[in-house]
């Protein structure tokens, strides 16, 4: 049916915010939503204050409701990471607040989604559509078999925070995988693009190569609203040319603790002291040590020199201020429209 019909509000072009874990919660998702697009709260693995986060966001919808939502279904997604989610919470939760979509991540097999497909389907009677992230062909093909999504996002390399190793940009992965699923019968699914996409020539970009929607983490990390320690937003907001200074790596996770992701899956992030630190990519006592000394000066542990994990796509040296999300939005449209406009002009001169 498409992105417009299930989520009504929307407005083209879809533009859609990350789930990204502990960054995006009910503040982020909820303005995502209130400005057209669809914002979704990154649960992660971290499932037992789920129903705190999806009461807030209900209790904003209320005192401001998205225009053209539906009463009985919550106009925002929630994020899970497969992998380490409780099902049983996960399931109890959703059956609750019936969000319009859930977005899984990162199972140590697909196969493994199945039953989450099923069963959150069956709990909200149908209401919360079925969103899976993939970053290959292969993985896109197996899980439409396996649970006939509502979305496949296709996510590129370029993506901040965690993905494949390996793997496509988003110009090359997002239109193979829209052939291979129109190939193999499944040419109504919906297929969107996330993965260094921060401004309007990306989204546009995107549009092009057939996204139904664009999604967006990275450049939300500088808005009004993330839940982000304001050490990590300023350094995004610095960091420069995001190809060489991001790095998909083990070793911010290895540092935090958040360790246990399927071993195919890395962590981009901006590089700092703590990877130039690391031998070969292994994580020392000593790293470690500063990694903690780092931790107590709160903001200025992201300083020039910092240590502190800073997660983010090589877009990121695009991003020069932090805005209200649904500033960023407005302006994205804009450019968007723009692009249109001139692309059209041109095409009238032929």
């Amino acid at each position: 049916m498409g992105l417009q019909h299930d989520y009504p509000w929307v407005k083209a072009p879809v533009l859609i915010g990350a789930p990204m874990r502990l960054i995006s919660l009910a503040p982020l998702a909820v303005a995502v939503s209130h400005a057209g697009g669809l914002g979704f709260i990154g649960a992660g693995t971290e499932v037992h204050d789920l129903d705190a986060h999806l009461q807030e966001a209900s209790r904003l919808i209320r005192e401001t409701p998205v225009v053209g939502s539906a009463a009985d279904v919550l106009p925002i997604g929630v994020g899970f990471i497969n992998w380490g989610a409780d099902f049983d919470t996960t399931v109890r939760t959703l059956e609750k607040y019936k969000p319009a979509a859930v977005w899984f991540f990162a199972p140590y097999k697909n196969a493994d989604l199945v039953q989450w497909t099923e069963e959150i389907s069956n709990a909200t009677q149908g209401n919360t559509k079925i969103w899976v992230q993939v970053g290959s062909v292969h993985d896109a093909v197996e899980v439409a078999r396996l649970c006939r999504p509502d979305v496949i996002v296709a996510q590129g390399s370029d993506a901040g925070g965690h993905g494949l190793e390996r793997g496509a940009g988003i110009i090359t992965l997002l239109p193979e995988i829209a052939d291979a699923l129109k190939h193999e019968g499944f040419e109504d699914t919906s297929v969107v693009a996330a993965g260094g996409v921060v401004e309007g020539r990306g989204v546009a970009a995107c549009l092009a190569l057939g996204s139904e929607g664009v999604v967006m983490g990275t450049r939300f990390l500088a808005s009004t609203e993330a839940t982000i320690a304001a050490g990590y937003q300023r350094a995004v907001v610095r960091a420069k040319d995001g190809g060489i200074n991001t790095v998909r790596s083990k070793v911010y996770d290895t540092l935090r603790g958040t360790t246990g992701w399927p071993e195919r899956i890395g962590g981009r992030g901006i590089i700092n002291q703590s990877f130039l630190d690391a031998k070969d990519g292994k994580v020392t006592k000593e790293n470690m040590d500063a990694y903690a000394e780092a931790l107590k000066k709160g903001d200025d542990g992201w300083d020039e020199n910092g240590r502190l994990t800073t997660y983010a796509g090589t877009g990121v040296g695009l991003i020069d201020r932090i805005k209200p999300a649904a500033a960023i939005m407005k302006e994205i449209r804009r450019q968007v429209m723009d692009i249109e406009l001139r692309t059209s002009k041109r095409q009238s001169r032929i």
